[in-house]
């Protein structure tokens, strides 16, 4: 199996190829330039890989503007060349990236939120101890048990929560979209095209003025 994948949800870019099970990957931070970098960093490793299976993509949550350019170019990709599309859980890529059994993902969310979930590791899938959510960092539920290793850019920002160990540089990567989708294509989950959605937790993009007064003011 051949599919390429996409990852723009953070400040990270990052493309990769998978081929029968081995992985090439770039990944480049770029601030709010994803769209300037994801096209011409994927073709760089397509060009001589032949005829692509599927397009993977990193679905959300994360950057509103930065899903929509993952979920633009697979759906362009896909209904370029007739193939089938399969968004994966940021929040799963980035406790695939912590390289632990029991992950609480935290990514910063802005507006004083978070991208919050606690996932386990069976069977080779990521399962929910804790639902992914958006939430304060406040009131972040506390996962069950003991074990629990922290990832994602929300430690760095908000504190460990209590956890003992945290790896706030963790981020979700285009590699890890790949591994964990490669059973799912294989399995058939792929979806068409016109059927692939990016996952945003919220619907509120920005804090209004009088927000911003009062955050300011903190």
């Amino acid at each position: 199996m051949r599919f390429a994948a996409l990852e723009t949800s953070t400040d990270w870019c990052s493309v990769a190829l998978w081929v029968d099970g081995e992985i090439r990957a770039l990944e480049r931070r770029v601030a709010n330039r994803h769209s300037e970098y994801a096209l011409p960093m994927l073709e760089s490793l397509t060009k001589r890989a032949g005829r692509l299976d599927a397009i993977a993509f990193g679905a959300g949550p994360g950057s509103f503007t930065g899903l929509r350019i993952a979920c633009g170019l697979a759906q362009g990709l896909a209904f370029a060349h007739g193939l089938p599309v399969l968004g994966v859980s940021t929040l799963e890529a980035t406790a695939e990236e912590a390289g632990a059994p029991r992950v609480v993902v935290c990514l910063d969310a802005r507006m004083r939120e978070v991208y919050y979930a606690a996932l386990e590791k069976r069977q080779h899938r990521w399962r929910e101890a804790v639902a992914a959510q958006c939430v304060p960092p406040d009131a972040a539920p506390k996962p069950p048990g003991d074990g629990w290793v922290g990832a994602g850019n929300g430690f760095a920002a908000y504190g460990s929560f209590s956890l003992k160990k945290v790896l706030p540089e963790v981020h979700p990567t285009a590699a890890a979209v790949a591994r964990l989708a490669a059973p799912r294509l294989a399995a058939g989950e792929g979806v068409d095209a016109a059927l692939a959605v990016p996952l945003y937790l919220r619907d509120k993009v920005a804090l209004t003025v009088g927000e911003q007064r009062t955050e300011q003011r903190r």
